[in-house]
């Protein structure tokens, strides 16, 4: 399924886009050396419920996973990449943290993620791959514009990753959203450009590049939900919700305070 929203729809986009960045940012800020995965859980729980709106992640339960995912946001450390399931694990200094929430105000879902290090260590290759993640999120919303298709999206993505050294997964990469958290179309993180859907005003996209330090090999967690690169190594990954508009691409999670 494919939605074009209405302005009516954009306008509530605008609010729930704010709302995932604002926990986001929140949840960034109390992650330090110590903190407890499962508090991060509680603690977003807390806000989406206060702010009257509702996970996307609690009865998510695609083909892939284990039953329903069951908790508000997705924790990876270091090695995990996607869908890190909270557990009972504290914070180290230089451990890296990605965070990925969704969530549906009014009817309309947004969906984001943040990789960041804890504490005060800096390690380089930690900086590195959330540095690319970050330089190819903005490269592909920049192509993001009415008439482009999704493969010039792909295809600025991956340009980035791999001019930074990086080998690029496409099993699980952006996509679209609206009413619900995942739709059509789906964006590889790689792809040729001229190929694929026609963007349009109205189409809404969460555009997600991640990658992992020497490898586009992933493995499941006994949890049955949690993907880690196959070879320990570590993984960044970052993600934004945009709507396509007359003359580009409007970014629906920045943080109130932006």
């Amino acid at each position: 399924m494919i939605e074009i929203l209405n302005a009516a729809e954009v306008a509530k986009a605008r609010v729930t886009g704010r709302l995932v960045a604002d926990i986001l940012q929140a949840m960034k800020k109390r992650a330090t050396v110590g903190t407890n995965l499962l508090e991060i859980d509680q603690w977003t729980g807390q806000m989406i419920k206060e702010a009257g709106a509702e996970s996307c992640y609690i009865d998510y339960a695609p083909s892939f996973g284990r039953g329903p995912f069951g908790h508000y946001i997705c924790t990876g450390v270091n090695d995990a990449v996607l869908h890190g399931l909270p557990h009972d694990y504290e914070l180290q200094d230089g451990d890296l943290l990605s965070l990925d929430l969704a969530v549906s105000k009014d009817g309309i879902a947004a969906d984001s993620a943040i990789s960041f290090i804890v504490g005060d260590s800096r390690p380089a290759e930690s900086v590195k791959l959330i540095e690319a993640t970050e330089r190819a999120l903005a490269a592909g919303i920049a192509a993001a514009r009415p008439g482009a298709k999704i493969g010039d999206l792909s295809y600025a993505i991956g340009t980035v990753l791999s001019e930074a050294g990086y080998p690029v997964n496409t099993e699980f990469g952006g996509h679209g959203i609206g009413s619900t958290m995942h739709q059509d179309p789906h964006i590889p993180n790689t792809g040729r450009p001229g190929r694929g859907y026609v963007l349009q005003p109205g189409l809404m996209l969460a555009l997600e590049p991640w990658v992992m330090a020497d490898t586009d090999q992933l493995t499941f967690d006994a949890d049955g939900w949690t993907l880690r690169s196959k070879t320990g190594a570590r993984s960044a990954h970052s993600e934004h919700t945009v709507i396509i508009t007359d003359d580009g691409a409007e970014i629906l999670t920045l943080p109130t305070a932006s």
